[in-house]
């Protein structure tokens, strides 16, 4: 396990020590500005952003796929206001490859780490209900890596799930398409769907009531939700992949950008 190779990790709250940030700070409204300039700017990546629907204004879980690349969270950010603040539960092998990066996330926040043979769904249940309940936004990419086709769903996890049982939040689903390769000019497409709830998605196979944590019962209501998380997403993506397509005769200047923040671990989480 993860975990174990790095000698034990802390997760999610106990990895941060404070109360997740909700407002943006004067640092993160420039280093915001800065992003949008080197990335649609500098390298003209251009997003067809749908935001028909609006979400609620904070106090939501953020559902968002397909995750194919170190783009996705900007993809996210780009179709949300800055405040209230969105937290990712993120990938640690990922994102903490280096020292230095562990530190600026840690200063700057926006994420709360996961690694894989870590101590379980509670600690980030208790991230999420943290985030939540100071009004912020709690994204969750279900798939868990980055692998997996451009245009469909990899599969998907059940912690996202249950995150959404225990809290019983707000759930709002985005669709993002278009990371998997970048280039100067690269396309992208984002659809907010309406928000809904584990409640709404389940109907009357589920009385709204909490299960046992862990128990068989529990487990099966996070895979029929996970199915019902899917069964959104996935003909979404497959709708908006199309305009994000250029044709082989397009240069593809600087294409080393699809790796440049990737870690030797993509797939972990």
């Amino acid at each position: 396990m993860l975990a174990e190779e790095r000698g034990g990790v802390t997760e999610g709250l106990a990895w941060l020590g404070r109360t997740p940030e909700v407002r943006a700070s004067r640092t993160i409204r420039v280093l915001a500005r800065l992003a949008r300039f080197v990335l649609f700017g500098l390298l003209h990546f251009r997003v067809d952003a749908d935001r028909t629907e609006h979400p609620p204004t904070g106090g939501y879980l953020l559902v968002a796929a397909v995750h194919r690349g170190w783009m996705d969270p900007f993809l996210v950010m780009h179709g949300l206001p800055l405040e209230p603040r969105v937290w990712f539960l993120g990938s640690g092998p990922s994102a903490f490859d280096a020292r230095w990066k562990e530190w600026l996330l840690h200063r700057l926040g926006g994420m709360l780490p996961v690694w894989r043979g870590g101590v379980g769904v509670e600690q980030h249940v208790a991230s999420a209900q943290a985030v939540l309940d100071a009004g912020g936004v709690f994204v969750l990419m279900p798939e868990g890596g980055i692998s997996g086709p451009p245009d469909a769903l990899a599969p998907f996890r059940v912690g996202s799930a249950l995150i959404a049982l225990r809290t019983q939040a707000p759930i709002v689903p985005l669709a993002i398409v278009g990371s998997q390769e970048l280039y100067v000019g690269k396309r992208f497409a984002t659809r907010i769907l309406p928000a809904t709830s584990a409640r709404e998605l389940l109907g009357d196979s589920w009385d709204g009531r909490p299960r046992a944590g862990g128990s068989r019962e529990e487990l099966e209501l996070a895979r029929r939700l996970t199915d019902r998380f899917a069964d959104l997403l996935g003909p979404q993506v497959a709708a908006l992949y199309p305009a994000t397509v250029d044709p082989p005769t397009r240069p593809r200047r600087l294409r080393w950008l699809t790796w440049l923040l990737l870690s030797r671990h993509p797939r972990a989480g």
